[in-house]
């Protein structure tokens, strides 16, 4: 192989490699940063891009498509001293290529750690059960916060959505606790009310049946002196109606007392109307 030979051969893959170097095809969704002797100096487009070989290099290679953030669980204390774990998704697309690589060491950790810090300034400002309920005003906050930095970092922050927010363990089984307690404070209450409820209607209605038991007694005892009256009317000075009313309450009470199953024997006087006239005359000497 001759001398000649192997110059042609390496100034042919010379010339291959530059044309390699020079000639770029970016994707569509990125956007490449070229700096020419270590300083910026332009952009290359999504398409077919030349460059000089040698003397400019591509330095970053950005994708200006959406980009999904994650930003990890954390713990965070509320302005009651509650703990609570939280964390967040971020919405990102980078708008300026040149900022977003000049402008911070790496976007994706900057917002990241700037998420995570306004997330914990906002929350700190909320009490426990503010912080629990207000996903949607966390939420607006946060974006508004991190708007302005994302900005000047060339990027624009579509959205900031809280994936969960929850309290610690040990918070949780406080809560629970606190929660326990105060349904068997809430049932002790209820059974008290109740024995009271209970105790009220007892005693209105032993006091009902002490009402009504002397008004019975009462009326028992106007309806006895109204009997008596009546049959003193009725009577007068004769003896023989009171004889008659006696004799037959009398034979009524033998009755009731030959009926009974405890009777076994059953004296009636020999002279039944003698018996009742000198019941009679004792009542009538007295």
């Amino acid at each position: 192989m001759s001398a000649g030979f192997i110059v042609v051969l390496a100034v042919l893959v010379f010339v291959v490699v530059t044309i390699a170097k020079g000639v770029r095809i970016v994707p569509q969704g990125e956007e490449w940063i070229v700096e020419r002797l270590g300083k910026y100096f332009g952009t290359l487009k999504p398409g077919l891009n030349i460059i000089i070989p040698y003397l400019d290099q591509v330095a970053y290679k950005l994708v200006t498509k959406d980009i999904i953030l994650d930003v990890q669980e954390q713990e965070v204390i509320t302005r009651d001293n509650a703990v609570i774990l939280t964390n967040a998704i971020a919405f990102l697309k980078v708008t300026d290529p040149v900022k977003a690589v000049y402008g911070v060491t790496d976007f994706s950790e900057a917002i990241r750690n700037m998420i995570m810090t306004t997330l914990r300034s906002i929350i700190g400002e909320m009490e426990l059960d503010e912080a629990l309920s207000s996903r949607d005003k966390i939420k607006a906050r946060l974006r508004e916060s991190i708007a302005d930095e994302a900005v000047d970092w060339g990027l624009t922050v579509k959205s900031v959505e809280i994936q969960d927010i929850k309290p610690s363990p040990s918070m949780q089984k406080a809560m629970e606790q606190q929660a326990s307690a105060e349904r068997e404070r809430k049932a002790l209450v209820t059974r008290a009310e109740g024995a009271k409820q209970a105790a009220i209607l007892e005693a209105e209605a032993r006091l009902e049946a002490s009402k009504r038991d002397a008004n019975a007694q009462v009326m028992l005892a106007e309806a006895s002196a109204e009997a008596i009256r009546r049959v003193s009317a009725a009577v007068g000075t004769e003896s023989a109606p009171m004889l008659f009313l006696l004799g037959e309450k009398y034979i009524a009470s033998l009755e009731r007392m030959g009926s009974s199953e405890s009777a076994r024997v059953v004296v009636l006087p020999a002279d039944l109307q003698e018996a009742v006239r000198g019941l009679i005359g004792g009542v009538s000497k007295r």
